[in-house]
């Protein structure tokens, strides 16, 4: 074995042995904080339109960046999967509101498809008439059943043909392009809709999509591409945040914000200055890169100094990073009403110094790496582990780096445990359990929280990972052509959070979580009888009528034969 490989593995240990003692959570973390939420807190579970809609080239749809990278048939997604027919969510609107009916949801958040409403991108060149009225009656139907819609602008579908004509988020001329698409929806969906976000998860639409190639458009520009493309994004926000503020807001008082995800980063040893400043990094490359600008009017100074001195080291004569001008910067600055943060799991950090010879990229960059607690519970996907104190640390961190502004939870949830009952799924309470109540000791720190949005309504596609990650409240059965749902256990256990506006007291807490179980075992037992009804439907649908068919020409035969015979 190679010197420099034992050396590597010698490191490894060592990590693994300082996890091995890593520090407890104080008591006021470990403990379970019974309370409700404040008045006017708000409950919903959300989606986007390619992970659920189907429909991907009827009524006048485009195709999106996500059909080619599907289509493609080069394995980038797991199985060779596509969402051209997905959870079939556009033709299964009324089901899909029944469900949050169920729930008790105070609000939906959902995306607008960008290639449903203008199939090529550009607004002067066509208005699909047809995807305007979809997403209108899907509005009104959740207003009318007192559902409060919040409306994702753009959830990682861009039109195909903005990436086959300019180069997608490469090109600073999406930022208009995404301004005049959103000026279309504030003017049709603007009288209903009182809460907008521009961009989901941004990062990850970045660094996937331009980076690492494991997202459409599947560039990989390692080091560059994905800086520019979040740099576009950033002016393409502010761009729709001032049509809004000067054109609609006085007419119609809504919010435009963003919604940004980030794990939270905890340092792997807190007596160590350069473990903390690791972790800090961490934050702000995750969290910062987007929100330092939109709060603060420029990039944060650790990515500028680290990437600035890297590239330099490399060769170069700029930064890889872009710069904003100073008209752009106070542009930019103060274009948010709200923070949206979305977060799932959280890391240890600790310094770790990456050569610039290594070349360039954002995990080079950053000097830093990312571990994991053996003992945290692991849900399932390879990423995410419940950790909820690190909730709580992320939520009072923006709160106090950003000036405290009005925060709205837009992801949060857990995926499906490998080898589960497909319908009882006892870790998922657990994780709502800890999680929100992380939330309400933030709320109880002072944090400016105003809503909470689980992470999803129902099983869908999962981009790279196809079906195999579950993420929904709703089991959904992609093998049946009707695409069936099916409530899992934690339907019930949420649906009870929701109603108390939080945790009352432990009897009551812990009859929840013995309810839910309960319910989900008669549910399982359809799920399993479903093969069988398919069969039998099958059999109503196509053999019946195959026989009956027969039977009245074998009629038709003996008929003539009879009719010749008399002659």
């Amino acid at each position: 074995m190679k010197p420099v490989r034992v050396a590597t593995l010698l490191w490894m240990l060592l990590l693994v042995l300082r996890l091995g003692a890593a520090r407890m959570g104080s008591p006021e973390e470990d403990s379970f904080y019974y309370g409700t939420f404040p008045f006017g807190f708000s409950w919903g579970v959300g989606s986007s339109a390619y992970q659920t809609e189907g429909a991907w080239d009827q009524d006048g749809k485009g195709p999106s960046i996500w059909d080619a990278f599907t289509h493609s048939g080069k394995g980038k997604v797991l199985g060779n999967e596509t969402a051209d027919v997905a959870c079939d969510g556009y033709h299964k609107v009324q089901e899909d509101i029944i469900l949050l009916r169920e729930l008790h949801v105070n609000h939906y958040r959902f995306s607008l498809s960008w290639p449903r409403l203008l199939p090529t991108g550009v607004r002067a060149e066509k208005v699909n008439q047809k995807g305007m009225k979809f997403y209108s009656n899907l509005i009104d139907a959740l207003l009318s059943s007192n559902i409060t819609p919040i409306v994702t602008l753009h959830h990682w579908d861009l039109p195909q043909l903005l990436q086959v004509k300019y180069g997608g988020w490469q090109n600073v001329s999406m930022a208009n392009y995404f301004r005049d698409y959103a000026n279309l929806c504030f003017e049709a969906f603007g009288d209903r809709v009182k809460h907008w976000i521009t961009f989901s998860d941004p990062r990850a639409m970045a660094e996937k999509g331009y980076e690492t190639g494991h997202h459409a458009p599947g560039l990989k520009l390692p080091g560059t591409g994905l800086y520019k493309a979040a740099h576009h994004i950033i002016k393409a926000h502010a761009q729709a945040w001032h049509s809004y503020n000067t054109t609609w807001r006085s007419k119609q008082q809504g919010l435009v914000g963003i919604s940004l995800n980030c794990d939270w980063g905890e340092p792997l040893d807190i007596s160590n200055p350069k473990d903390i400043e690791a972790a800090e990094r961490y934050l702000q490359f995750c969290l910062g890169w987007f929100t330092n600008p939109i709060y603060a009017g420029d990039y944060p100074q650790v990515m500028k100094d680290y990437i600035g001195r890297k590239s330099a080291e490399q060769g170069l004569e700029m930064s890889r990073l872009p710069v904003f001008s100073l008209q752009e910067k106070s542009y930019i600055k103060g274009t948010s009403d709200f923070l949206g943060l979305g977060h799932f799991t959280t890391r240890y950090i600790t310094e770790r110094n990456y050569p610039s010879r290594q070349g360039p990229s954002y995990q080079n960059d950053r000097d830093l790496i990312e571990l994991v607690d053996p003992n945290w519970p692991d849900l399932g996907s390879k990423w995410l582990y419940s950790v909820p104190w690190g909730f709580r640390r992320l939520l009072n961190f923006a709160q106090t780096q950003y000036g405290n502004p009005p925060i709205y939870v837009m992801e949060n949830g857990a995926s499906q445990k490998f080898h589960c009952t497909q319908l009882c799924d006892e870790w998922r309470i657990q994780y709502l359990k800890g999680y929100i109540n992380e939330m309400l000791k933030a709320i109880k720190d002072g944090a400016n929280i105003k809503g909470y949005t689980s992470w999803s309504l129902l099983d869908k596609f999962e981009w790279e990972k196809g079906y195999s990650d579950r993420y929904g409240f709703y089991y959904v059965e992609f093998n049946d052509r009707n695409k069936p749902r099916y409530p899992k256990a934690s339907v019930q256990y949420y649906k009870k959070i929701i109603i108390a506006s939080g945790f009352p007291n432990p009897r009551e807490v812990e009859s929840w979580h013995q309810k839910a179980l309960e319910t989900c075992s008669i549910n399982n037992q359809m799920l399993a009888a479903e093969p069988l009804l398919s069969h039998m439907q099958m059999v109503t649908e196509i053999v019946v009528p195959t026989v009956c068919s027969l039977c009245v020409l074998i009629a038709a035969v003996l008929l003539m034969l009879l009719l010749r015979r008399q002659n």
